[in-house]
């Protein structure tokens, strides 16, 4: 399993319009089409006074998986221009992490 991770960073005041886009509109949009492949979506928040951060964790079986997601050059950042406009600044390119140990609670 590989994690695609990114991060973006907003003002306060259009921190929970991102994060309502996110879990509106550009999450559901991915479910809708059933990339092979894709496994889960996490959304990280924190507050850090005069801006507000975000990371997304998107989990794949394979980068293989996140090309046809991501396309080719699948280490740049798929930002929608919704998101652009809410952002403040944000990672132009994703990380990607292949997960090595995991524990169950």
């Amino acid at each position: 399993m590989v994690a695609r991770i990114w991060r973006g960073y907003t003002t306060p005041e259009n921190a929970d319009a991102y994060e309502n886009f996110l879990k509106t509109e550009f999450l559901p949009a991915v479910e809708t089409k059933k990339i092979a492949g894709y496994k889960r979506f996490e959304l990280l928040r924190k507050n850090n006074g005069d801006e507000i951060s975000f990371i997304t964790i998107m989990w794949f079986e394979s980068i293989e998986h996140i090309r046809s997601f991501a396309g080719e050059d699948y280490e740049k950042a798929v930002v929608h221009s919704k998101a652009q406009a809410l952002l403040k600044r944000y990672d132009k390119t994703s990380e990607h992490y292949e997960i090595r140990h995991q524990l169950s609670y």
